[in-house]
């Protein structure tokens, strides 16, 4: 009886799984928006600021490559819960949540779809390394590891904001509150040192992206703020956390 439980909330979570990473292929339009953005950030905005500022270890390109890629997993996976909210719209949630799973499964079936969708926009990222020589490509796949506990936690923020709002419009401004805080108090397009003024550093170090953006950066260019153990330390509890309050509310919606 169990074992029958087990594979049949394994099975929807496959299930929910695989229906977003379907969706995920269809929107074409999403899939080349999500790398050209920070391709921009990178070229454009690093070029122009790269020709004013100096940082002694790696020119500036380098420097915010990490923080553009942790700039990915944040936008498109908090967006990723604007889909509960539209699929409730749609009815579409109403027939999912009828099936015979329990929510949970249901929760990280989406959750893992969503992390699929922004994992793989992050090895397409990737496949642009060699243009940036300070990256130490065997530093990737920890790099990798990273990004991916970051995309859970962030996945699971995002659901769990699509869980209490019923609009749209809702939904993009609240996520757009949190998302940009987020990134530009991450220390991704700046070093977290001494320079900063002391509410400023304060501000940075609750950041959990700060963590994330530094453990990337430390696999990547050997940089790094904080010892990586830290800023391992802090994202996985950060997504455990969101993990649980993210479950919590999926269960609880109506």
């Amino acid at each position: 009886m169990k074992e029958n439980r087990l594979r049949k909330e394994l099975t929807g979570i496959y299930a929910m799984w695989w229906r977003e990473f379907k969706v995920f292929l269809r929107e074409k339009s999403r899939i080349v928006s999500s790398i050209v953005q920070p391709l921009m950030w990178l070229f454009l905005f690093g070029t122009g600021i790269g020709a004013s500022i100096s940082i002694s270890s790696v020119n500036y390109q380098d420097y915010i490559y990490p923080g553009i890629l942790a700039m990915s997993v944040l936008f498109g996976s908090v967006f990723f819960g604007l889909y509960i909210v539209w699929d409730r719209k749609l009815d579409v949630l109403k027939a999912v949540l009828v099936a015979p799973v329990s929510r949970i499964s249901i929760f990280l079936g989406k959750v893992l779809g969503g992390c699929t969708d922004v994992m793989l926009q992050i090895i397409i990222l990737f496949s642009f390394s060699f243009l940036f020589p300070s990256v130490n490509f065997w530093g990737i796949p920890l790099a990798l590891l990273v990004l991916f506990i970051t995309s859970i936690a962030l996945v699971s923020l995002g659901l769990a904001l699509g869980s209490l709002l019923e609009s749209l419009e809702g939904f993009k401004v609240i996520s757009a509150f949190l998302v940009f805080p987020l990134f530009f108090l991450s220390g991704a397009l700046f070093p977290v040192d001494d320079k900063l003024p002391a509410w400023l550093t304060g501000l940075v170090k609750l950041n959990p992206l700060t963590y994330a953006v530094d453990g990337v950066r430390g696999a990547l260019l050997e940089v790094n703020t904080f010892p990586f153990y830290i800023d391992f330390g802090v994202i996985t509890m950060f997504a455990l956390v969101m993990l649980l309050i993210g479950s919590i509310l999926f269960s609880r919606m109506k």
